[in-house]
């Protein structure tokens, strides 16, 4: 059975083998956008190194997180306005340009542009897919449905590292350049997405008659590209430098002039600013943008753990984040079950900030010195938080809203999301290289006086493998002589991998002073993650919808031809009753005619039992008289009719699913 037959049915639901064939679809565009994003990271500085554009590097990431993140809430709308399949597949094809584009990138600035043609697409695969899964799945039985998009977002962070590392390691695959993989290998995936989502998507589309904001479209761009770009750039500018300020400002004037064009907006704004009057709403979103926070920052500080202080490849961190992605899979397979047998959401997320309070508190006692298998347990409870808070989240506000603006509810969560992530990084990136070289001199003063260590100096300065190394032989002299080669101390923060290459005595105290900072920032995200708990401890009770979208769109759509027959059947039967009621006066005047002239003859003869005619006038109301009598007896029954009409309207609304608690006050009675 094809969706196209369950919709010709009328009722809007689909089978489990339609939603998992959509599904398929749904789950290849998202898993471009997550996978790239781990790719790209994983690679970048290799592809740097290539495009001779270390210095420009920062730029790359940029484009792509403003144009995705400015076009989350755009897709949102036009998704309710003009449907999702289109925008869906627009999204992908976008994105597959933008990847082969980039693959032709001879400069990190022009890979930069061609990033932002990628993220331009990126910006509608998450939250168009989560939206689409709104309308074909109600919310009870979607949270089962929408683990398998955290399976891929976690699936996607194992692999990516993987083969980002296994391109950037190639200096050519089939005669081109091994980075340019990086990029290439999103067009069979992209190409493969959209055969899967043109055969299988069929979605019932009403098209909404709202206006497209493009005053909100146009001041949101001006208040997101520069507080975007000094949450990326303002560590290497400077906070309190003029660029800095000066992007604050303009981000600032472009917010409120944002928030202005959503009020005057109302319900066509991008984010229409009623939603937030809706306490589930409100309280999910700011709880997503405390978690996106603590849990953005938190997952980035790990795979540089495990490089910095472990001596792990980008290919190995990303296998050593296994504890935390199949805690993430665990946690949200059981909790959609039990949403979709129990009907019960709203404890899943203070359950899982509550455990990812626990497990960003336990990362921050790490050291150089932890077992690799102790950081792994602490990263799977921190994995088990974010599984019961990430996919519950999306399903509450989803439900919270009228099925028609299921796109908007989802890219305001998802963008929120986007925007505290960006927050995160950019404030815990700046404490970790703040506090790093602090951290890396207290490390070398406890362990410089000890006798191995200045052992361990004397040597690395003779091993000839050492002294081929530049950086590394830097270092070891900086260690030798902190006054006179200073700057060699300096670059680690800059270039870490240099302590992989140092002998284990000296890379210690690096790499202590490294593992400081890190429980400083997990720390930090503790501390975040608890303001988020308290946020959500203010969710409202929730009672998931037992209809999808699609369902609910048919069910109004047959409650309306019910109500339009009913009235036309009702206005035929009381025309029916009139020309009745017509013919039956015409007979009962006759009749009265024809009684008044026997007795005008009765009285003129002389017939037996003849009344003479009276002086006083006749014996039947006069004509003008019996008119008015059969017109009000002729109203009285239209009258009637239409009561009757009232009683079929009532027993009709009360299918109709408006669930606003309406009962009909009266019933047709036989």
């Amino acid at each position: 059975m094809t969706a196209t037959t369950a919709d010709e049915r009328g009722t809007g639901e689909l089978t489990h083998r339609q939603i998992m064939t959509i599904l398929a679809g749904l789950l290849l565009g998202m898993f471009l956008a997550a996978l790239d994003q781990t790719i790209v990271s994983t690679a970048i500085r290799t592809i740097a190194d290539e495009l001779q554009g270390l210095d420009a590097q920062a730029w790359v990431t940029t484009a792509y997180l403003i144009t995705s993140t400015i076009a989350t809430p755009l897709y949102g709308k036009l998704g309710d306005i003009y449907g999702r399949k289109k925008l869906f597949l627009f999204a992908i094809t976008v994105f597959v340009i933008g990847s082969l584009l980039c693959s032709f990138a001879e400069s990190m600035y022009g890979l930069a542009g061609y990033r932002a043609i990628q993220g331009v697409g990126a910006g509608g695969l998450m939250s168009l897919a989560l939206a689409i899964i709104g309308d074909i799945v109600p919310p009870r039985e979607r949270a089962k449905y929408q683990a398998y998009f955290l399976a891929v977002f976690g699936t996607s962070s194992v692999l990516g590292p993987v083969i980002g590392g296994f391109f950037a390691g190639h200096d050519s695959i089939l005669g081109i350049t091994g980075w340019r993989w990086v990029f290439l290998v999103n067009v069979p995936i992209g190409l493969f997405a959209l055969l899967v989502v043109t055969r299988t998507l069929k979605l019932d589309h009403q098209r909404l008659d709202l206006k497209v904001d493009w005053w909100g479209a146009a001041a949101l761009i001006v208040g997101l590209v520069p507080l975007l770009t000094v949450a990326e750039q303002g560590r290497t500018w400077g906070w309190g430098s003029g660029r800095s300020i000066a992007c604050f400002v303009v981000g600032a004037l472009g917010v409120a002039l944002f928030v202005v064009a959503e009020w005057r907006m109302k319900d066509a704004a991008l984010i229409p600013l009623r939603i937030f009057k809706n306490r589930a709403v409100s309280v999910t979103i700011i709880g997503s943008v405390v978690i996106g926070l603590a849990m953005f920052g938190g997952m980035m500080m790990l795979p540089l753990y495990m490089q910095i202080v472990h001596g792990a490849s980008p290919m190995q961190s990303g296998l050593m984040m296994l504890p935390m992605v199949g805690g993430m899979m665990l946690a949200s397979i059981v909790s959609g079950q039990i949403t979709a047998r129990k009907g019960i959401v709203r404890p899943f997320p203070i359950i899982g900030a509550t455990l990812l309070t626990i497990g960003l508190f336990l990362l921050s006692t790490i050291s150089a010195d932890t077992r690799l298998w102790v950081v792994m347990l602490m990263m799977f409870v921190t994995g088990v938080g974010l599984g019961n808070s990430m996919q519950p989240l999306i399903l509450i506000v989803q439900n919270a809203v009228s099925p028609r603006e299921i796109g908007v509810a989802t890219s305001s969560a998802t963008f929120f999301r986007q925007m505290g992530g960006t927050i995160g990084v950019a404030v815990f990136l700046s404490l970790l290289f703040s506090t790093v070289g602090g951290n890396i001199q207290s490390a070398l003063s406890a362990e410089a006086s000890s006798p191995q260590f200045r052992q361990a100096v004397g040597q690395a300065l003779q091993d000839p493998q050492i002294r081929s190394d530049q950086a590394a032989y830097d270092l070891v002299q900086g260690l030798a002589d902190p006054q006179g080669h200073a700057s060699g101390l300096g670059q680690v923060d800059k270039d870490s991998s240099v302590i992989n290459r140092l002998p284990d005595t000296l890379a210690h105290p690096f790499q202590q002073g490294f593992a400081d900072s890190m429980a400083q920032v997990f720390l930090v995200a503790g501390f975040i993650a608890i303001l988020g708990l308290l946020v959500l401890l203010m969710m409202p009770p929730i009672e998931l919808r037992q209809q999808s979208a699609m369902q609910a769109r048919a069910a109004d759509s047959a409650a309306a031809g019910a109500a339009a027959g009913a009235a036309a059947g009702a206005a035929a039967t009381t025309g029916g009753g009139a020309a009745a009621i017509g013919t039956a006066a015409q007979d009962e005047h006759a009749e009265r005619a024809s009684d008044a002239g026997a007795a005008g003859t009765g009285s003129g003869g002389e017939g037996v039992g003849a009344e003479p005619a009276r002086a006083d006038g006749p014996r039947h109301a006069a004509p003008d008289e019996d008119v008015r009598q059969h017109g009000a007896l002729d109203d009285a029954c239209r009258t009637g009719a239409a009561v009757s009409a009232g009683h079929l309207l009532d027993e009709v609304s009360e299918n109709d699913p408006r669930g606003d608690g309406y009962q009909p006050k009266h019933a047709a009675k036989e």
